[in-house]
């Protein structure tokens, strides 16, 4: 009878430790929900050309990110190279993983090409509408480029103006200029005057995080923008 009575009594200590090591779990599973996704797909100046990996600026900003406590992964899917119709060709790729937030840093290789702006337009458009038509709720940031002076004041002008009508027409978030405080200056550049030096990163991170963290903290959106 004793021994009948220590097996029964161990298999309901079993039992409520178990019930209890289940409700430990299960509530580090809830608070251990995965994060959410900001996908950056760029150019050299995304990937980080020249400098570490963990000095470009999307690395930048996951420091920011898990400082502030945000439960979102920054993605970093630059390409040194990359243009607005090498994105359109590969963001089907990049989208096999779930996206909640896109920031498109594409267009500076176009202009240094001569790509005629209106094709640099037509290809971001095309992207953000394919992300979206994927992730109906995805939010966007557009990142507007400019051309160098040696480029000539019309085609710069044409240029400028494609990143804020992509916004416009995708109801996306427009970052003005990516490079801004980092263009131009010499201290804050490689020696080839176009890609960032690790100070000029900081820089730009500064400036994107300005962007993307209202975004961040915001609740999801209830609909979907049109997109043509």
């Amino acid at each position: 009878m004793t021994q009948t009575w220590e097996k029964t009594h161990l298999w309901r200590k079993c039992k409520v430790l178990g019930f209890l090591l289940g409700l430990f779990f299960g509530v580090g599973l809830a608070s251990g929900a995965a994060p959410k996704v900001a996908l950056i797909i760029g150019d050299s100046l995304t990937a980080g050309y020249g400098v570490d990996p963990d000095e470009a600026y999307p690395a930048l900003l996951q420091k920011k990110v898990d400082a502030a406590g945000l439960p979102w992964r920054i993605t970093n899917a630059g390409l040194s190279g990359d243009t607005s119709a090498g994105g359109l060709r590969r963001i089907d790729w990049l989208l096999r993983q779930p996206v909640d937030l896109l920031v498109v840093e594409l267009g500076g290789n176009d202009g240094l090409r001569g790509i005629p702006p209106a094709t640099t337009e037509k290809n971001l458009t095309e992207l953000i509408a394919k992300a979206r038509q994927r992730y109906p709720h995805l939010r966007v940031v557009v990142a507007g480029m400019q051309m160098p002076t040696n480029m000539g004041a019309e085609f710069r002008a044409e240029f400028a103006a494609v990143f804020p009508r992509v916004a416009a027409a995708t109801q996306a978030s427009l970052l003005p200029f990516l490079l801004e405080g980092v263009g131009g200056d010499p201290t804050l550049n490689l020696p080839d005057g176009i890609h960032p030096t690790p100070a000029g990163h900081a820089v730009i991170a500064e400036t994107v995080w300005r962007h993307l963290q209202p975004l961040l903290v915001a609740p999801p959106a209830a609909t979907a923008p049109v997109v043509p």
